[in-house]
């Protein structure tokens, strides 16, 4: 197309383009962090149980997870603590992300290893991307203006699915032509290669245009602040698995085959999540973050009820498209989410605070994990999907209120 229309056409694209330019070095690492745990937490033991590795000791790798809601231990140091030659947060993800190649390909030789010395590999190299992702995730609170940090939460979610695709379906799916050493050994390529772009990015000039706008007295008033923020994240994050974390267990049960369980939550999921990841940045910019998650909230809600409804009737065909539901709208969820993490990230030490917030929500579900099938068999399906629905109405109430008295805190306080 030629003409004025043409070139109003291509002056949009460029600037469309200009804008999500600095988004690529956020999105490849999320990318890498996706596929590196989802190809160790989720990949190796379903490739170890193909093997014929014991289910108890398979059950075991789920620990691999555990340093993603530990890293508050460490954060401080990241935050204290600046490595030579690269600016501060920029130097800590190329160590971490240098480390965690290195142990990925140590982690390839080790096709014949015993069980513990395999897990205590992917436990070192889940270490050094969660370390990666913290220092990332302040470089984000530091350098990226509070009206664009709704896009970046969308480019993590984004990244992070489409690493899952890359790590379970790609690599897992791949595994029985690649092998162990191929396999492996491609996530640590692929980590390489996601590495390389955050090394243009200018953070030091960044880091000078974004000040800090949260200050502290010390540690323990920064703590008074942090702690209401915590215990809503963690309280959200636990209903919100209630809810939604047992559906496939469900369908099993429902008679749902295998292989369609499998490609809901290893094809359907991950592709739902970065759609609506995508959509989620634009609509939190325009509708607000508080109307979003109640949007969202409201969805998922919808979606529990005719889960519960379909259990009760028996009818795989409605908890499908219940299970789909709550891809979708759960997926609306994840930007505004992350956005104010971000947000109440906002102080003189970004890494551990984020770490905190995150970490406590982590910690939060983990109990709920353990215990909601055997509450479901206690209860069963429908009452189960039943008792779940107003825990999670209360939890994202809980969520949407401290968002808003958040909100409008900083309108109060802007110029």
């Amino acid at each position: 197309m030629t003409g004025p229309a043409g070139t109003a056409i291509a002056a949009r694209r460029d600037g469309h383009l200009a804008r999500l330019r600095p988004l690529a070095p956020f999105f490849c690492l999320y990318v890498s962090f996706g596929a590196t745990l989802g190809f160790l937490s989720g990949g190796a033991p379903l490739i170890l149980r193909a093997r014929g590795v014991d289910l108890t000791e398979v059950g075991l790798l789920q620990v691999i997870n555990l340093p993603v809601g530990l890293t508050f231990l460490w954060a401080p140091l990241l935050d204290r603590v600046r490595l030579p030659v690269l600016a501060h947060r920029t130097g800590w993800i190329l160590a971490a992300q240098g480390l965690a190649i290195l142990l990925l390909g140590l982690l390839s030789l080790g096709e014949t290893w015993p069980l513990p010395a395999l897990l205590a590999l992917a436990i070192a190299a889940c270490t050094c991307v969660a370390t990666m992702d913290i220092a990332l995730e302040a470089l984000v609170v530091e350098t990226v203006g509070t009206e664009r940090r709704a896009f970046v939460a969308s480019a993590k979610l984004c990244g992070a699915s489409l690493g899952g695709v890359i790590g379970v379906g790609v690599l897992v799916g791949s595994y029985d032509s690649l092998g162990w050493r191929v396999a492996v050994l491609a996530c640590a390529a692929l980590n390489l290669a996601l590495l390389l772009p955050i090394l243009s990015y200018p953070e030091r000039p960044l880091r000078r245009g974004q000040p800090v706008r949260e200050e502290r007295a010390g540690s323990l008033a920064r703590l008074r602040v942090l702690a209401p923020r915590i215990l809503v994240l963690g309280t959200y994050f636990a209903a919100a698995y209630l809810l939604s974390g047992p559906n496939t267990l469900a369908l099993l049960d429902l008679q749902v085959p295998l292989a369609q369980v499998g490609l809901l939550t290893g094809t359907v999921l991950p592709a739902v999540n970065l759609v609506m990841a995508l959509v989620a940045g634009g609509l939190s910019a325009r509708v607000g973050t508080v109307r979003l998650i109640v949007v969202g909230a409201a969805g998922v809600l919808a979606s529990g009820l005719l889960m519960a409804l379909a259990c009760a009737a028996g009818s795989a065909p409605f908890a499908v498209t219940a299970t789909i539901l709550n891809f979708l709208f759960g997926g609306l969820l994840g930007v505004p989410v992350f956005n104010m993490i971000y947000r109440w990230a906002q102080g003189k030490r970004p890494a551990t605070d984020y770490a905190l917030l995150f970490g406590a929500a982590f910690f939060a579900a983990m109990p709920v994990r353990v215990a909601s099938a055997a509450l479901a068999d206690w209860l069963g399906w429908p009452a189960y999907f039943a008792a779940a629905l107003p825990l999670y109405a209360a939890a994202v109430a809980g969520l949407a209120m401290m968002v808003g008295r958040t909100l409008r805190n900083d309108e109060a306080v802007s110029p």
